[in-house]
């Protein structure tokens, strides 16, 4: 048992009671406009804004692989924009997906969400554009939020 509660439906949308973060995994080049953000867009337009700032003032900011960025879009809902992957291509360095930095960034959400009471959302990060493989993505949501006693609800889209 993973402890990991898994649903069908909208990620966008956990109907749960109290503080809730909906965690997803950006790239580290500033792209946004495919993929699950274009459900956080549709929804709410902070989360875009943030990422795009946070990218353009990387120079004097945490912007990179492994980082983390909270945006609070509803009293209770919170956006963790993770940055684990390199660019959007399959090349020669393989997927996007960086199984390291996705590690790194749990650990932060794990932070912020025990520091919220808050349970953690999120549709299989790093499966989609990312290419990564959830066999290798869930033993981290299990290490670094479950085992801290933090509820993960991941969500498979109808």
């Amino acid at each position: 048992m993973s402890g990991i509660t898994y649903v069908r439906g909208d990620a966008t949308v956990p109907s749960v009671k109290g503080v809730k973060v909906i965690a997803h995994v950006c790239n580290d080049i500033g792209g946004w406009g495919k993929g699950f953000v274009l459900a956080l867009s549709r929804r709410w337009p902070e989360p875009e804004a943030a990422y795009r700032l946070w990218h353009r003032e990387r120079s004097a900011n945490d912007f990179g692989l492994g980082a983390v960025q909270l945006v609070q879009v509803k009293p209770d809902v919170w956006i963790a924009n993770m940055i684990g992957q390199r660019g959007t291509r399959t090349g020669s360095k393989g997927v996007p997906v960086r199984y390291d930095a996705v590690d790194t960034a749990l650990g932060r959400l794990a932070d912020h969400a025990a520091g919220l009471g808050a349970s953690v959302h999120m549709p299989r990060i790093g499966c989609g554009l990312a290419g990564g493989k959830w066999s290798r993505i869930e033993p981290l949501v299990t290490e670094r939020l479950v085992r801290r006693g933090i509820a993960v609800t991941v969500y498979d889209h109808d």
